[in-house]
């Protein structure tokens, strides 16, 4: 590994300036879940982009050493433009440009019929509608009961699902994010709080921030409280695949909700590609968090009022009206942020991996490779023709492909965070017509809230970052690279890791605190930290460098301080 890394060569994949995706995918991306990606992605963000008039045209992704990068494109600038124009320049393309002015016709449109709201009625009562239907069409075939040439078939199916999951994911992008970015803009801009302090009145927006099977969770916790046979068995010494298979076949109320938990989670994936492990195959974590639930029935948040009617006495009286309009469209629209997660390729990802391990039995059968899992680094054709008897990757290539997937992380210093160049930053809100500057500040605000991190301060002892949950908390760091580290967890365990997924909240009802690499203000980790009411710190570049697994922490939520106690 040594020799491959001081081989390996970063090259622009175009023109301009590319960014190193560090938020969402802190390790390579494995082969078969990069074509969807990259088809996905750019056209589903440039849908949601181009309704709402934003003058961010698209996000343009692409793959280099296995690592994503991203391509900020503004709207009307030639591609690999490394900055916008000089300012008058700039001007006389808003006022002359028909493209650009109808774009800004389109923004100013967005605001004053606020279009969000069609489009999440759009959501609850066709997209997500549709989508379920799909996903359990596709979880309803068994591949195991599949001739080869069908396996085929299906996974061709899984991999256009993800696809278009992806590119669903992302046409909701901007209607969730601005009018959240909207409120953050004018709050600031009234009362020049942080970030982290205005974001507290978000907290109990968005129920499926605390799990998509939060409710059948829920239902399950409460039928083991009251059989004492069932709740037995889960807290047996028995082997953890045993438990959670008796818990889903026990008669009665708990085999019912143990069915309908499964159901829901069982084959979501706890990261963003189909080399991230299902739930159904962590039988211990699943144990785990069942047994937390049924001993800890955690209150909800009923602070919400308190906490709005506190920012809101801070607001100058003239702006009052507006804030209560405009945290009522953020708070409204918040759940979605989550859900197309959720609903869209968190789904479809856990179904491509079912279908991927499938291949890879048969694969291991015909002696083809030695490790199921490998098939997750091979794209599409290449487990086509592998299947089918054909020339494909030799079993080494696969491996050495695992490897480097499993030790590189955007961390390792030959990493480059950024390619052709150092980012511009979009131009000055000042230089765009009125119309134009609302979505301008509300986007500015909703990425700095995302993507922003403090600078690095690190000592022996304690890491800082982002404060994004308050509240101190004292636990066992559980430092959590891959999924096979969740199978540790225990309940109180303080949370380590270069960053989340929504769908780590299988596991939230364990954790008494969480720690990030990665990520802002409106990162996933922030967000289910809010919405749990337990202490978050995201963004500390080197926290899991610094703290070790087992180590005794404190971890200050409102300080957005990390101390190693012993």
């Amino acid at each position: 590994m040594s020799e491959e890394k001081s081989a390996l060569k970063f090259e622009s994949p175009g023109p301009g300036v590319w960014e190193l995706e560090t938020v969402h995918f802190t390790k390579p991306i494995c082969r078969f879940s990069q074509a969807p990606m990259i088809e996905g992605f750019g056209e589903g963000f440039s849908e949601s982009t181009a309704k709402y008039g934003v003058m961010l045209d698209r996000m343009e992704p692409a793959v280099v050493n296995d690592f994503i990068f991203m391509q900020p494109r503004p709207f009307g600038a030639p591609v690999g433009a490394k900055g916008p124009p000089p300012k008058l320049i700039f001007q006389i393309l808003m006022r002359v440009v028909p493209k650009i002015r109808a774009r800004i016709r389109t923004s100013r449109e967005a605001f004053e019929t606020k279009r969000w709201r069609s489009d999440l009625k759009d959501w609850d009562d066709v997209v997500r509608p549709a989508s379920d239907k799909k996903h359990r069409e596709i979880q309803a075939v068994d591949p195991k009961s599949l001739s080869d040439e069908k396996l085929i078939d299906h996974l061709q199916v899984c991999r256009d699902q993800c696809r278009d999951m992806i590119k669903q994911h992302h046409q909701f992008t901007i209607t969730c994010a601005l009018p959240v970015g909207d409120m953050l803009a004018h709050v600031q801009e009234w009362t020049k709080k942080p970030l982290g302090e205005v974001l507290q009145v978000m907290r109990g927006s968005s129920e499926i921030s605390l799990g998509v099977a939060a409710k059948e969770m829920d239902a399950l916790a409460a039928a083991l409280r009251t059989d004492v046979a069932a709740k037995a068995l889960l807290t047996s010494k028995g082997p953890p695949d045993t438990i959670v298979e008796r818990l889903k076949t026990h008669e009665g109320v708990v085999g019912e909700a143990m069915r309908a938990y499964l159901d829901t989670v069982g084959f979501r994936t706890l990261g963003y590609d189909v080399s991230s492990k299902s739930a159904i195959e962590m039988p211990e974590m699943l144990v785990n968090a069942i047994a937390t639930s049924v001993s800890d029935e955690r209150a909800r948040d009923t602070g919400s009022k308190d906490r709005v009617a506190k920012l809101r006495g801070e607001i100058p009286k003239e702006h009052q009206e507006e804030f209560d309009s405009l945290l009522a469209e953020a708070r409204a629209i918040n759940r979605l942020r989550d859900e197309r997660g959720h609903y869209s390729d968190g789904w479809a990802t856990g179904l491509a991996r079912r279908a991927l391990l499938e291949v890879g039995r048969r694969l291991k059968d015909k002696g083809t490779i030695d490790n199921a899992e490998l098939t997750v680094d091979a794209s599409f054709e290449e487990l086509r023709d592998l299947l089918l008897g054909k020339e494909g990757p030799a079993l080494d290539e696969l491996k050495r492909r695992a490897t480097y997937r499993a030790t590189r992380t955007v961390n390792d210093a030959d990493i480059p965070p950024s390619l052709g160049g150092a980012p511009s930053g979009p131009p000055p809100v000042e230089w765009l017509p009125e119309d134009g500057r609302r979505a301008q500040r509300a986007m500015s605000a909703f990425l700095g809230g995302l993507f922003t991190a403090p600078e690095k301060q690190r000592t022996t002892s304690t890491v800082n970052g982002l404060p994004v949950s308050p509240g101190v908390y004292e636990g066992t760091a559980r430092l959590v690279e891959d999924e096979a580290d969740f199978a540790r967890l225990q309940q109180g365990d303080v949370l380590i890791t270069r960053a989340t997924s929504p769908y780590f909240n299988v596991v939230l009802p364990m954790l008494g605190a969480i720690v990030t690499d990665r990520g802002g203000q409106l990162c996933h980790a922030a967000i289910v930290s809010r919405e749990y009411g337990i202490p978050g710190v995201v963004g500390t570049k080197d926290a899991t460098k610094l703290v070790k697994d087992g180590a005794r922490v404190r971890v200050d939520g409102s300080k957005g301080e990390v101390t190693v106690l012993e």
